[in-house]
Parts: C-alpha cells; sequence; structure tokens
C-alpha cells in the first residue's frame, strides 16, 4: 500500500479508502490510486487484513448436496451477492440432514471464523438443526418457515402467493377448479405451494379436490401424467393441473403427449420454478418464475446488517407468473 500511494502521490489512507469503497475520495484521485495499482499488480493480503481487522469477510453457506434446481441457483444468488459486495464464501453441501451433520458443519465455519451464515434449508430436518444450533454469529435461514431463534434470520420467495398466482391465473380462463401435484410434504416451499393452491381454491368458491403428493423428479410426473390421462379420456379428469415444480410438468408433458392428450386444449398445464428452457417445451411452460438474484441479494444485505450491529427483520419476496402456451380456457369455454 506504501508503494501505491507514492506512486499515486497521495497518502496511505487514501489508498486505504480507495480499496475500501469510501466516498471520501475525489474521483481524480481515486483514478490515480486504481491506475497506480494496476501498474504495480497489487493484491490485498486478506489473511494479514483479517488478522489487523479482526474480520475474515467470509460468509459460510449450508446447502444441499442435491442439484435440485431451487437450492442450486440459491447458493449461485447468494455467492454473486457476496462477491460483488468483496466478500468469499465458504460453501459447506451436505447430503444428510440430521442435527449432528449441520452442527458439524457449523463448528467447522465457527473454525474459520466466518462473519454470517446463510443456510439453504428447505427442509424441515434442516429447520429443526438450525433451531437446535446456538450459534454466536448471524444466521440467515432461507426457508419458507418462521423461526424463533433470536439470531436467526428467515427469508424465502412467498411460495403461497406464487400458487395463489396460478390458481387465480386458471379460474379466470374459466376452469372450476385445479389440480395440484404437490412436491414433497417434508420441503418448506412444497408445503407453502400446496397451503397457497387450497387458500387460493377456497377463497374463490372453487371445489379443492385431493392433491396428488409426488416427489421433485420429472419421472414421478410422468408417472402421475399415466395416471390422469385415463380419468381426462373417460371425461371426468381435470381441465387444469397445478405442478409443484416445472420438473414434475415435464412428465406430466411426456405423459399426455404419448396419449394423445393435448396440452393446454384438452388440459391446462402451469408449473414452478422457471427453469432454463421452460419457454422451450412443447407447448411452453406457464410457470411462476423465482426471484433468485433478490433472494441472494437480500440475503447478503441481511447478513451485513445483522454484522454490522443491526436487527435486521425476516422478509418473504414475492415471485412473477409467467403465461405461455401451455394455458388456455376449457373447451366448453372456447365453444
Amino acid at each position: 500500500m506504501a508503494d501505491v500511494a507514492a506512486r499515486a502521490g497521495v497518502s496511505h489512507q487514501t489508498v486505504s479508502r480507495v480499496l475500501n469503497g469510501s466516498p471520501r475520495v475525489a474521483p481524480d484521485t481515486r483514478e490515480r490510486v486504481v491506475q497506480a495499482i494496476r501498474d504495480l499488480g497489487y493484491r490485498r493480503n486478506v489473511a494479514a487484513r483479517a488478522l489487523v481487522t479482526a474480520r475474515s469477510a467470509t460468509l459460510g453457506v449450508i446447502t444441499s448436496s442435491s442439484v435440485l434446481y431451487g437450492p442450486t441457483s440459491t447458493l449461485i444468488a447468494v455467492e454473486e451477492a457476496a462477491r460483488e459486495q468483496g466478500w468469499f464464501t465458504s460453501v459447506a453441501a451436505i447430503g444428510t440432514y440430521d442435527a449432528e451433520a449441520v452442527h458439524h458443519v457449523l463448528e467447522h465455519f465457527m473454525s474459520q471464523a466466518v462473519e454470517g451464515v446463510v443456510v439453504i434449508a428447505p427442509q424441515e430436518d434442516v429447520g429443526r438443526a438450525i433451531d437446535a444450533f446456538d450459534a454466536p454469529i448471524p444466521v440467515v435461514l432461507i426457508a419458507a418457515r418462521e423461526s424463533t431463534v433470536e439470531r436467526t434470520i428467515p427469508l424465502a420467495v412467498d411460495h403461497a402467493a406464487g400458487a395463489a398466482l396460478v390458481v387465480e391465473h386458471l379460474l379466470e380462463l374459466g376452469h372450476e377448479s385445479v389440480l395440484h401435484v404437490a412436491g414433497p410434504q417434508d420441503w418448506f416451499d412444497a408445503q407453502q405451494r400446496l397451503a397457497g393452491w387450497r387458500a387460493a381454491l377456497t377463497d374463490h368458491g372453487a371445489p379443492v379436490p385431493d392433491p396428488v403428493i409426488a416427489d421433485w423428479s420429472a419421472d414421478r410426473g410422468h408417472e402421475i401424467g399415466r395416471e390422469l390421462v385415463e380419468r381426462i379420456a373417460a371425461g371426468h379428469g381435470p381441465t387444469a393441473v397445478f405442478a409443484a415444480n416445472d420438473q414434475l410438468a415435464l412428465g406430466l408433458v411426456r405423459a399426455f403427449w404419448e396419449a394423445g392428450v393435448r396440452i393446454p386444449e384438452d388440459v391446462s398445464l402451469v408449473g414452478f420454478d422457471d427453469v432454463e428452457g421452460a419457454g422451450q417445451f412443447i407447448p411452453p411452460l406457464t410457470t411462476v418464475r423465482q426471484p433468485f438474484a433478490e433472494l441472494g441479494r437480500r440475503s447478503v444485505e441481511l447478513l451485513f446488517e445483522a454484522v454490522a450491529g443491526g436487527s435486521p427483520q425476516g422478509a418473504l419476496i414475492p415471485p412473477e407468473l409467467i403465461v405461455r402456451s401451455s394455458t388456455a380456457p376449457p373447451r366448453a369455454r372456447r365453444r
């Protein structure tokens, strides 16, 4: 830093302000310092800085070792948001969600002196394990549930609101009701999507059929689709189906195609997530888009506020319904 200061003709303190993003530096001075840094190839020694400041500028992230779209997209968004703020992330992917495994990871983070932890916790077991761990640092829990632990800050996409958007869209098209192919009910996201679907139908005075409980896979969607085909062919099947994620919807699409059931002429179909390529389904899939970038940015903001001594409140981030060609009025209404 002394070499940079000498080359730029400024003080050591000015170089420090530039490196830390302080607004108290004139633009031309800032440019001279930045150019000197480029010329000298200067890089901050993070380990040395941590020793001096007692700050690691590192966040821990706990996530699932699965490659499911939602948790993976959330992880990427958190890492990008932290990096944009000059912070590092230490990631731990776990395959089991028992308390011992989660506590082991949290203790590992404590030994790295991370300043906060983001937990991508879509499942009940993870939520319980986090609640049972008395972390001395702030924790942002990305899960569609509340937390009663003082230093744990809940943050999530509003999955119930997303499901309500689906139901309202289909009812406005003229469908009398909507069948829900639900995700696994030990996942908070799936619980909230089912609750939002049921509440929206009830609020509109529409019949509430028994949901079909599934996992998140296209294979299971295909199996369920084959069962629904027989009901649709007999004339007493659903005219609209809401799948809890786009993979389930993909399996349904194949089952309907194999049986000659047309989307949306015979049945309207909606997914959830807006995965890459959802617009290339045949037909392009109407689905709920999760704002993963916003989720990552907000999680980092909440941690920074907590690390700085604030008392941030949890939040629900609204999703967006993306209407494509897989939904239309039922056949009776089109006539």
